[in-house]
């Protein structure tokens, strides 16, 4: 490939970081969004999440499987359609007002970045010089930073109304214009969901037309089960460990910003516009706390920094859910910072010294992000039986989990962070 080839393959590839980074962070959006739209318990609005999450989980090994038949850009392609597929489908779901119909665009639009997502890695490091690959991974990460920052920012303008009816004026409105209000709150996904399709559209037909390298798998001796292995994946204790810490901090993950906007509501009074401001500064502490506990960890040992980080959190957490007013809300924005260095250093730490383990073992614990699927519902399940603000003990279990695992890593003092999420 010539260097503008190479060059516009990068940007491509470095599009998708963006874009799968845009539509997991639109959630904490739709959650407040459809519970109002198409009259929701917290329970049944974490769904939305659980449609998500539940992709990764049931999509990557077939994903993996295509790609390995048809090649990275295929996969890369047909992931495409399926996102702008999912986004076109919020239209007609919006018509209907039809929460599963809703469901289903979400599943669809989280297949297809489960699709992305299992080839952009890969691929973003064989496009250019192989020693400036890492440099190129950690920059194209830094887009789905960005658009974590953006979300929140976008979607609260263009999607929330700032209008939320209490349960009182619900009920002094007629049949007809309680009907007239859901359908106008409901319509607002139409037309950023149609331009999201749009662009994602835009960008498969760009890679279609685009040459792009074929990766070819390394030639390594064909394992059929975990069990072939020398010795049994299973008797890996603290990579075991270490998935199931990875499912909790996850799980806390989505929880802390799926009900961030309704717990700001509920405890400081913040309409929904204003929220999606604040959750957009919290995911901008995020990244520059993932900057900041990187180099950190060149005095700290990073399980112990992990420990440090899952206290604090914890901490923060029951701050959230004893105070009130906006000492609760900026605890919720500190817990974002303080969850940074999480996923990268369970995951180094979970595959370290499994040799060739590995990624049987990377495998596993990728394949606990469907926590995110499971704690948003146990939380807001939580939430209609109690407080969204006492709800927020959930993911202060899920932390110390985390915490646990910190402390039977306690002896190691160096390790390569690994994947990021």
């Amino acid at each position: 490939m010539t260097d503008r080839k190479t060059r516009l393959a990068v940007i491509l590839i470095t599009s998708l970081f963006f874009l799968w980074g845009f539509a997991l962070n639109l959630n904490p959006i739709l959650i407040p969004h459809l519970k109002k739209a198409c009259q929701l318990s917290d329970f049944q609005s974490a769904l939305i999440d659980s449609a998500s999450y539940i992709a990764y989980f049931l999509i990557a090994l077939p994903a993996g499987l295509f790609m390995k038949k048809y090649g990275y850009k295929a996969g890369i392609t047909f992931g495409l359609l399926l996102f702008a597929f999912g986004a076109f489908l919020f239209y007609p779901a919006a018509e209907t007002r039809n929460f599963a119909f809703f469901l289903f665009a979400l599943f669809v639009i989280a297949s297809g970045l489960t699709m992305l997502e299992t080839a952009a890695n890969p691929y973003i490091t064989v496009l250019g010089d192989p020693d400036s690959a890492t440099q190129r991974l950690n920059f194209a990460q830094s887009f789905n930073g960005l658009a974590a920052f953006l979300a929140p920012l976008m979607g609260g303008t263009f999607i929330l109304s700032g209008k939320t009816l209490s349960d009182q004026e619900q009920f002094a409105m007629s049949g007809e214009q309680l009907d007239t209000y859901l359908n106008a709150e409901a319509s607002s996904v139409q037309m950023p969901f149609i331009a999201i399709g749009l662009v994602v559209l835009f960008v498969a037909i760009m890679f279609m037309r685009t040459p792009l390298p074929e990766i070819k798998d390394e030639e390594t001796p064909r394992v059929d089960t975990p069990d072939k292995i020398q010795g049994s994946i299973w008797g890996e204790k603290n990579l075991i460990l270490g998935t199931v810490a990875q499912f909790f901090y996850v799980g806390a993950q989505v929880c802390i910003s799926s009900f961030f906007i309704r717990f700001s509501d509920k405890v400081a009074g913040i309409e929904e516009r204003t929220a999606a401001y604040l959750l957009s500064g919290a995911f901008l502490s995020f990244m520059i706390g993932r900057f900041i506990g990187t180099y950190l960890m060149r005095f700290v040992a990073p399980p112990r920094l992990l420990a440090i980080y899952s206290v604090i959190n914890v901490v923060l957490l029951i701050i959230a859910v004893l105070t009130s007013g906006m000492v609760s809300v900026y605890a919720l924005v500190g817990v974002q910072f303080f969850m940074s260095i999480m996923f990268p250093t369970i995951f180094a730490l979970s595959i370290r010294g499994l040799g060739e383990k590995t990624k049987i073992g990377s495998s596993l614990v990728i394949m606990s992000i469907v926590g995110g699927a499971i704690f948003p519902v146990i939380m807001g399940q939580v939430s209609d039986v109690s407080s969204i603000q006492t709800a927020y003990i959930v993911p202060a279990v899920c932390f110390l989990v985390v915490l646990y695992f910190a402390i039977k890593n306690s002896s190691i003092t160096n390790v390569k962070l690994g994947t990021s999420h």
